[in-house]
């Protein structure tokens, strides 16, 4: 098997490319470094480029013989999408659609999207499972809702197959301590508190205490990022074992409070932790839970690394040794 990652030198992406390899794949990271980081391609053959450039995903597509394409290298961050919303229709739908038509030009039918649960938007009802309907709020989760839709069409009118894993809250590093969490700038909640945890960031800021909830914070649900991957590669054998498409939830099905998650930071890292209270953030939903059922009956996928203390105990050995 050989698969294209495109974005492999990102956050998950580069957990991916080690996964991949790991299970005997043949690999190719296709990365522009736009917001992925050259010292995180430690798996596979490295091209450095946009998939926006259809010349070179021509030539990449005819000196290999791909068997599929994961797609990592959307654009994340939702605030700033709100803020410029430009950049996320460019980058994650009108680019992801170049990647898609030289995929078939070139006779590739099998593509595995990284999705987000911000396509449901503010649920109605949670657990979320996948008969919610899309509600998406902001850019972000729209340009993402876009490519989904555009994927159903790709395979009514051209038989490409794809699976789409909505991921809820991503989150640990590579137990192995050789891949880690990088964004900037970080938003995500686990390495914010343990950047407060390290020194490396004076507080951390808990946004509304007033919710509807045990303990008044929000509850997110964290899914380890070799979980994820896992999820990944059951989901190309998928679709290379000709069981068509799919779209899945993955999540761990119960969630933890901002309360829950600094709390037990504290009780990993045995470092005090300065929490600043500040007023509830617009859109922030009181709970996001996923019903990960239909990942676990149909893709066969378990998560390895459920409990939140091993998750931020692997986040915390990758801030402890920080590379860059």
């Amino acid at each position: 098997m050989k698969i294209l990652v495109v974005g492999g030198a990102g956050y998950i992406g580069s957990h991916m490319a080690k996964t991949l390899v790991g299970a005997g794949v043949s690999v190719v990271v296709l990365d522009d470094f736009s917001t992925g980081y050259r010292q995180a391609v430690r798996y596979g053959d490295l091209v450095e480029g946009s998939f926006a450039d259809r010349a070179l995903l021509d030539k990449l597509f005819t000196d290999h013989q791909f068997d599929a394409v994961m797609h990592f290298a959307s654009f994340i961050q939702v605030g700033e999408s709100v803020r410029d919303p430009a950049p996320y229709y460019r980058n994650n739908v009108a680019n992801t659609q170049v990647l898609l038509d030289a995929m078939l030009a070139h006779g590739i039918k099998r593509f595995v999207f990284s999705s987000t649960a911000a396509i449901f938007g503010e649920p109605t009802r949670i657990p979320i499972d996948e008969s919610l309907p899309s509600a998406p709020i902001n850019p972000y989760g729209r340009s993402k809702w876009m490519v989904e839709q555009i994927l159903a069409d790709y395979e009514s009118a051209y038989g490409l197959e794809s699976v789409c894993l909505r991921y809820f809250n991503a989150a640990g590093a590579d137990p192995e301590g050789e891949l880690g969490e990088r964004h900037d700038p970080e938003t995500h909640l686990i390495p914010l508190v343990l950047q407060a945890a390290s020194g490396r960031r004076q507080a951390i800021s808990v946004f509304g205490t007033d919710y509807d909830t045990p303990d008044g914070t929000c509850i997110r649900d964290y899914i380890h990022v070799n979980d994820l991957s896992a999820a990944h590669l059951l989901a190309v054998k998928r679709l290379l074992a000709g069981q068509g498409s799919g779209r899945y939830n993955l999540g761990n099905g119960g969630g933890f409070s901002v309360n829950e998650v600094i709390e037990t930071a504290r009780q990993v890292t045995g470092r005090p932790i300065e929490v600043r209270f500040e007023p509830r953030r617009d859109g922030d939903p009181a709970r996001l839970v996923a019903d990960s059922r239909k990942a676990r009956e149909e893709l066969g996928w378990t998560p390895m690394f459920a409990d939140l203390k091993t998750i931020i105990a692997n986040a915390w050995a990758w801030e402890q040794n920080y590379p860059w």
